[in-house]
């Protein structure tokens, strides 16, 4: 009827009903969200309601549960779409952080296009519960043991259950990325008045680091070739975000000189 731990993915079974780990995370980053950014909108001299963030975060869980899925089966395994009902079978495991990106983006364009609502104010805000939550999901990555590192023999190494060879523990390092780029950005977010620049920044920020740890990633794909440059899927999908808020930061520098 109840049982707690009963694998290392899952955190409890209740009456035959798993709650997995990711869920739990998921969960706790949607709440640690609708905690700060009230707290956090001051800094954009955004006076939202409790039931405007509600609006806000329920569409960014949806962006970020179809987005993160459909980025997963359409950029990493586009034979799940021979069985649609897999597709939709999200405790399978399998999202994507690029397509959970897209998935918010457009999920927060809609529902603020239709109530008139500051969009780069409130991406700058959103921006450090934002990378606490990829936080989160790194850990989550650990505790499924998932998305490790290559081959080391720094002396941190971590051994995989399954796996020949030391590896990287490159969740942790994913951790740490994202927890630096929370507090970047919480930073920036207090020093500068600029709506969407802050927004620009984290896309920079996460789009280099992203690029670099792909290196030290286990791939399980072949790498695509651009000319003579060999970059995993994961880099390529990091170059658009990079230079998304590069246009983002250049575009909203100059609007604000201009004035």
């Amino acid at each position: 009827m109840f049982a707690l731990f009963p694998s290392r993915k899952v955190a409890l079974e209740i009456f035959g009903f798993s709650v997995h780990w990711y869920g739990l995370l998921y969960l706790l980053g949607f709440l640690l969200a609708f905690y700060l950014l009230p707290r956090l909108q001051r800094y954009r001299g955004l006076h939202l309601s409790s039931d405007e963030w509600s609006h806000i975060l329920s569409a960014a869980i949806v962006g970020v549960l179809v987005g993160g899925r459909l980025g997963y089966v359409f950029f990493y395994a586009p034979e799940l779409l021979k069985t649609p009902l897999e597709v939709l079978k999200v405790w399978h495991g399998g999202m994507s952080s690029h397509g959970g990106f897209i998935g918010v983006a457009l999920a927060l364009w809609w529902s603020l296009r239709k109530k008139n609502m500051p969009l780069l104010a409130i991406a700058d805000t959103a921006v450090v519960p934002v990378a606490i939550g990829l936080a989160l999901g790194r850990l989550g990555n650990f505790i499924n043991v998932e998305l490790y590192g290559t081959v080391t023999d720094v002396p941190w190494a971590m051994a995989i259950p399954g796996v020949e060879g030391l590896r990287h523990p490159l969740q942790f390092y994913g951790m740490a990325k994202d927890l630096f780029i929370a507090s970047v950005c919480f930073v920036h977010l207090r020093r500068t008045s600029i709506p969407g620049k802050t927004f620009g920044l984290f896309l920079m920020v996460y789009g280099v680091l992203r690029f670099l740890l792909e290196y030290l990633r286990q791939q399980y794909y072949a790498p695509l070739l651009l000319g003579s440059l060999e970059i995993s899927r994961g880099q390529l999908l990091t170059v658009p975000l990079f230079l998304l808020g590069l246009l983002l930061w250049v575009y909203v520098s100059k609007k604000r000189f201009s004035v």
